[in-house]
């Protein structure tokens, strides 16, 4: 379920005001938080960018932060691409290679940081259910890539070759407002994911993308 910023306010203010509150409350924004870098990393101490998207994601988090945080555990997931084969930008991107139209995105050099979407669903579990999970955590995998990286494995588990780049207009035609993200980049490093010790099932990207191709 998607929640808009007025409906949020309200879930906000309900837990507030509940005789019996939930324990725990998991509010998601994104790695846009960070702004984009090709030469710089960032963890959950790093500061918020300055563009559309991260004061976006900086208004989501203040408002989730007035949850009273005296009775409920509150957890700031902050997602990468989430990799899967039924949605989002990997989803966008197979059926070009497909069709031997896959290749660099822009200039390949961009810092891709994504995370397999069973491992996204076994961080908010374990964000639900382990009192030790709390404030601000990337959900991304431990190892991003380049984006040329993940092309080329990309064609590679698909079959298909990977060299023809694929201009701009046309990745901003696929991904639409996403696509900045994707053209300009990010390393998010989940630095607090790998201090409660949570076992991620696709670390790589090469496996990742090996299990969501599996049945093409």
């Amino acid at each position: 379920m998607v929640l808009n910023f007025v409906t949020w306010l309200k879930v906000v203010k309900y837990i507030n005001s509940a005789d019996v509150r939930p324990s725990v409350f998991v509010s998601a924004t994104a790695i846009g938080y960070y702004g984009t870098s090709e030469i710089h990393s960032f963890d959950e101490s790093s500061p918020s960018g300055n563009d559309y998207l991260a004061e976006v994601c900086r208004e989501w988090e203040a408002r989730a932060r007035e949850v009273n945080q005296e009775d409920v555990r509150l957890v700031l997931l902050r997602i990468g691409v989430v990799l899967g084969k039924d949605g989002g930008a990997l989803a966008k991107m197979i059926p070009l290679f497909m069709m031997f139209a896959g290749g660099p995105l822009g200039t390949g050099r961009q810092w891709f940081s994504w995370i397999h979407l069973d491992d996204l669903v076994n961080l908010i579990y374990e964000s639900l259910k382990n009192p030790a999970y709390k404030g601000v955590i990337n959900g991304t995998a431990p190892n991003p890539v380049r984006l040329s990286k993940l092309c080329e494995r990309l064609g590679q588990v698909v079959g298909r070759p990977s060299w023809l780049p694929v201009p701009e207009f046309a990745l901003k035609a696929v991904l639409g407002e996403g696509a900045s993200v994707v053209l300009e980049g990010q390393k998010v490093l989940p630095v607090k994911a790998k201090e409660l010790g949570f076992s991620y099932r696709y670390p790589h990207v090469e496996d990742a993308l090996k299990a969501i191709t599996r049945d093409l």
